[in-house]
């Protein structure tokens, strides 16, 4: 069983056993009929990833890297707000006429700041502190940006990530304000898995630990028989990731730069709605 699966099963377990449900309540989420799409959640939910024994992916579900990693790559890479800069559409519902998402994600990453030692946008500056202040304890970087949420399409969910150096081993905390666990947990996992190895990379330093923190973590009503369906599913060994060693700046890394080798999982195909 990779730990990812078995992190994953335990949520799911807990939430679905000892979770409350927010029926009583008038809901923002609809689904695409127009019915209220409820929850049934767990607060304050935090996992740990150790990235040096395994790449946290599941196996009882297939998680997509591909597409994970090209959606990273769009926001904390390219710093977009514009679906045309994203081949996946999984962001269609949330953009404009013109194809923007507003004033959020790479918006927020890609706006400069002055700082004593220069002008950096979030992403830069991060960089800039991994190879020149590694001791530092304030290397991070938020776009939840409360001036701003009125432009924004979205409010960020992941919103916030926190980078400590410990000896030459790079850790990061994922801050989680809310998270749809069938449809996005396991997809967020492996896209600051892959971003933590690639700060580390192209910094000389090793990917350690991943923790993640959700505030609320939900399954909606919907998805309920989805997810007793999957956590019953066998578990198999996690996969390799192979990372082209040759990357040494952030900005050149794409998609070809990662690999899973014997990835092996559950491969039938869901058909998993989606709240707006």
């Amino acid at each position: 069983m990779s730990r990812a699966d078995e992190i994953f099963i335990s949520n799911m377990r807990e939430i679905l056993k000892d979770g409350v449900w927010d029926t009583g309540l008038d809901v923002r989420p609809k689904w695409s009929d127009g019915t209220p799409a409820h929850t049934v959640k767990k607060f304050g939910i935090v996992n740990r990833y150790n990235l040096q024994e395994e790449f946290p992916i599941l196996t009882i579900r297939r998680t997509y890297i591909k597409s994970c990693i090209d959606e990273l790559l769009w926001i904390w890479q390219k710093k977009s707000n514009n679906i045309r800069d994203l081949n996946s559409k999984i962001w269609n519902q949330w953009a404009d006429e013109n194809g923007s998402i507003g004033k959020a994600y790479g918006y927020q990453l890609g706006v400069r700041h002055k700082y004593k030692e220069g002008e950096f946008d979030q992403v830069d500056r991060v960089l800039f502190d991994l190879k020149n202040n590694p001791a530092s304890r304030r290397i991070m970087t938020n776009i939840y940006n409360f001036q701003d949420l009125h432009e924004m399409n979205l409010y960020p969910c992941a919103y916030s990530m926190t980078f400590n150096v410990s000896g030459d081993t790079l850790n990061g905390i994922l801050n989680q304000r809310s998270n749809d666990m069938l449809t996005a947990n396991n997809w967020n996992v492996v896209q600051y898995a892959v971003l933590l190895i690639m700060f580390a990379q192209v910094s000389g330093l090793k990917a350690g630990e991943l923790v993640h923190v959700i505030a609320d973590a939900h399954v909606y009503d919907r998805h309920v028989p989805i997810v007793e369906e999957i956590i019953k599913m066998p578990c198999l060994p996690a996969p390799k990731l192979e990372v082209d060693k040759s990357v040494k700046n952030f900005y050149d890394f794409t998609v070809d730069s990662f690999k899973l080798v014997d990835y092996n999982c559950n491969s039938k195909k869901y058909d998993i709605p989606v709240a707006e």
